[in-house]
């Protein structure tokens, strides 16, 4: 038996038990889930086609693992203009396994399904404490600084301090002589 499925925008032309990489669905490692948009199943002589998607037909499937691709190197370039930009990509993908075809799912035995699309669940979020049970913070000690203490000396590194550059003086420009326009008679 064999079933065209459509998912995360992509065809694929599945089997049972197959073993497919997809995008990135929320359901854990070890659940089952179903496929809902089957596009067509083929068994044999029968060809059963969607318009565009079959009623009551599904593919069951497990997900074997949560991964990564391959990386994608993205580079661009505009000559002559000193711009190169590299950048990499790695898809979320999640490995299944299909374990069954149904051209009915309502005839079929029932498994625990998960929706395609089940998003986790955030973590709830930890009880904020009330204003009253909070203990107050101490209050931060300020030292007064003593007007003739000496600063700290340097720490010594090994290398001999460095001493700041003197500006150079500034050039004074060079007279220019201009000869005198000879007057008319």
């Amino acid at each position: 038996m064999i079933a065209v499925i459509l998912t995360g925008g992509k065809q694929y032309k599945v089997r049972e038990g197959d073993v497919l990489d997809i995008e990135k669905i929320g359901v854990e490692t070890g659940r089952t889930f179903e496929f809902s948009k089957v596009l067509l199943i083929a068994d044999g002589d029968t060809v059963m086609v969607g318009s565009p998607f079959l009623a009551h037909a599904g593919v069951r499937a497990e997900v074997v693992e949560h991964r990564k691709g391959d990386k994608v190197l993205i580079f661009k370039k505009k000559r002559r203009k000193q711009y190169k930009r590299l950048r990499g990509h790695r898809q979320q993908l999640v490995r299944v396994k299909i374990t069954d075809i149904l051209p009915d799912v309502s005839q079929a035995p029932e498994k625990k399904a998960a929706p395609e699309a089940e998003k986790p669940r955030p973590a709830p979020a930890p009880p904020a404490a009330k204003p009253a049970e909070q203990k107050p913070k101490a209050a931060a000690k300020t030292v007064p600084k003593a007007k003739d203490a000496k600063a700290a000396p340097a720490k010594k590194t090994g290398r001999p301090a460095k001493t700041p550059k003197k500006k150079a003086e500034p050039r004074k420009a060079a007279a220019k002589t201009v000869p005198k326009a000879k007057k008319k008679k």
